[in-house]
């Protein structure tokens, strides 16, 4: 039960890192430059700001670049670093797992919601999807890849490559979001070195 905590405190990191923002762009990521089609995104006045620091995000949108993506750096300190280098460290696996179970808790979700309404709307299929995690680990940062695949649509997948290492007393994270595991772990890399 541990381990999905670890997984959980991850995946709700990553959402607030991507809502909880003001309008202060950050510095972006030298290797992922606006003449490629990347831009920063805002990382201001953050809302979880205790323990948490956003160094830079850039996304690239599906009509500046071939391949749709995002990178971010994030540093961690405190028991919030611990509990996530712990989290990639020891178990990767847990982290498909979660993915896989938080898919499945939302689709509990939906079915219970329909079930609560008046007039029931017809029933959609469930997506279904299978997620692989694998270790990427190099002289400078350890490393996750974790592969999302959709077993319905042929070569639709998601890959996240995520980069971490000590600075000090903080845990920084590196990662990177795109359709290729090439691409994740080549814009996780660019973004690990601009950190």
């Amino acid at each position: 039960m541990r381990s999905r905590f670890h997984v959980a405190a991850l995946l709700l990191t990553g959402s607030l890192l991507l809502g909880a923002c003001s309008h202060h762009f950050g510095p972006g990521i030298a290797d992922l430059p606006a003449s490629q089609g990347w831009q920063p995104l805002p990382i201001g006045s953050w809302v979880l700001n205790d323990g948490l620091e956003a160094r830079s995000m850039v996304f690239c949108p599906r009509d500046s670049c071939t391949r749709q993506g995002f990178a971010a750096v994030v540093a961690l300190e405190g028991g919030r670093a611990r509990d996530m280098e712990k989290a990639l460290s020891e178990s990767p696996a847990s982290l498909g797992q979660a993915f896989a179970q938080l898919a499945a808790a939302k689709a509990a979700e939906r079915r219970k919601a329909q079930r609560n309404q008046k007039k029931k709307p017809e029933a959609k299929p469930e997506a279904r999807s299978t997620t692989d995690v694998a270790r990427i680990d190099s002289a400078e940062a350890k490393g996750v890849l974790v592969t999302i695949r959709s077993l319905d649509t042929a070569g639709r997948q998601a890959v996240t490559a995520i980069l971490y290492g000590r600075e000090s007393d903080r845990l920084v994270l590196a990662l990177a979001v795109s359709e290729t595991a090439e691409a994740a772990r080549r814009n996780a890399e660019a973004a690990w070195r601009s950190r």
